[in-house]
């Protein structure tokens, strides 16, 4: 099953959470319900951003890097993901490279030592969260505090005000702490947690 994964997903073949999330080793699969984006909303999203070909998308804490490779086989846009847990910046390299997929590049740094204008379009499904809600972190290899939330949120939210008119941003799970008054929502699906933006202003 895993060895077809990526081509069910390429053809637009529906399968389950739990299959693709078999990818990774038993002890990161616990997490995935809770910190992985969902096949559905990563192509929903993908597929949003990604306008024309070589589109470069931004997963702004991409953990094991679910959502790039999805949207890597599921458009024909560039997926960079930045994540700064070592060990799942890892485990993302090592799976892109065993399924020897394309258009997919993974930066092991803090949201704060990226430049957004090297992108077109940013994912974004609330990698700062666990700064306010401890219970819910990932595991205890980074510092979470409070004031982390708000100096990465206003990071992001500065940096996206920056880029230029038409830049699109898919949020999911999130307070919109870091979306600057210049996107406007374009759609909002409140079942699913998504909203999707674009820089009207």
């Amino acid at each position: 099953m895993n060895e077809m994964i990526f081509k069910y997903i390429e053809k637009g073949i529906s399968m389950k959470d739990d299959d693709f999330d078999g990818i990774y080793p038993e002890e990161v699969r616990p997490m995935a319900f809770t910190h992985f984006t969902p096949i559905e909303i990563a192509i929903r999203a993908a597929k949003f951003l990604v306008q024309k070909s070589g589109t470069k998308v931004l997963d702004i804490g991409s953990g094991a890097g679910k959502f790039c490779m999805i949207g890597s086989v599921c458009t024909n846009g560039h997926f960079t993901g930045v994540e700064q847990r070592d060990n799942l910046h890892l485990l993302a390299e090592q799976i892109f490279k065993k399924y020897q997929l394309k258009n997919i590049n993974f930066i092991n740094s803090n949201i704060n030592q990226i430049e957004f204008s090297n992108y077109e379009a940013f994912y974004f499904f609330n990698p700062f969260y666990e700064n306010i809600i401890q219970f819910e972190k990932i595991d205890d290899a980074i510092d979470v505090k409070n004031d982390l939330y708000d100096e990465y949120s206003n990071y992001v939210k500065n940096q996206l005000d920056l880029m230029p008119l038409g830049t699109r941003l898919v949020t999911f799970f999130s307070a919109y702490d870091e979306v600057p008054i210049s996107y406007q929502l374009i759609s909002k699906d409140d079942r699913q947690k998504i909203s999707m933006w674009e820089k009207k202003e």
